[in-house]
């Protein structure tokens, strides 16, 4: 599939990460952002996705929270970054070697920062990312650290917003993270 050129408005969007490393506990990783986080600067944020009520309901926040609120996420020890940067209107958008290059990215960027726990967000992708075409969900047993978890997008059916709370939670609990988001 050739690769689309994003719109003009599309630009990478930024990370989130608390500003002493030393507080970073879990590291949820997505694919790359789509269209609405592109132009809106926040993850997660098209209105089919399933990320931010799936964090609400796994108990490592203190209160519902969306898009607008990903400022917040520091300082309960959550930040957010992509395994892409590249935006795009479906995440089968991104090729192979993008992916390849993402998950080489987000290995150096995880040595970097040091999070408890990193949370790769869509099975396949991480796959292809990691050249594990047999990975499983959950902690990887050669890296306890990494974990798979499913993709939360609404083009995703095969995981609900409760399956996706209760990885988060158990990724979270992994990370040292409290129900309360403290740590």
């Amino acid at each position: 599939m050739p690769t689309r050129v994003p719109e003009p408005d599309m630009q990478p969007i930024d990370d989130v990460l608390p500003a002493d490393d030393a507080d970073l506990r879990l590291l949820v990783c997505g694919i790359n952002p789509g269209v609405a986080s592109a132009r809106t600067n926040r993850h997660y944020a098209g209105p089919g996705n399933r990320f931010w009520p799936a964090l609400s309901a796994s108990g490592l926040v203190p209160h519902p929270v969306g898009p607008e609120d990903q400022h917040l996420l520091p300082g309960w020890g959550i930040g957010m970054t992509n395994l892409v940067a590249r935006p795009s209107a479906r995440a089968a958008e991104v090729t192979r070697e993008e992916l390849r290059a993402g998950g080489r990215r987000l290995l150096a960027f995880v040595a970097e920062h040091r999070p408890a726990v990193t949370a790769v967000l869509g099975v396949t992708t991480f796959r292809v990312a990691f050249g594990q075409p047999r990975a499983q969900r959950g902690p990887q047993p050669d890296r306890p650290d990494l974990w798979l978890l499913d993709n939360p997008s609404g083009l995703n059916a095969h995981a609900t917003v409760p399956v996706l709370a209760a990885a988060l939670a158990a990724a979270g609990h992994a990370a040292g993270l409290s129900v309360t988001g403290s740590h």
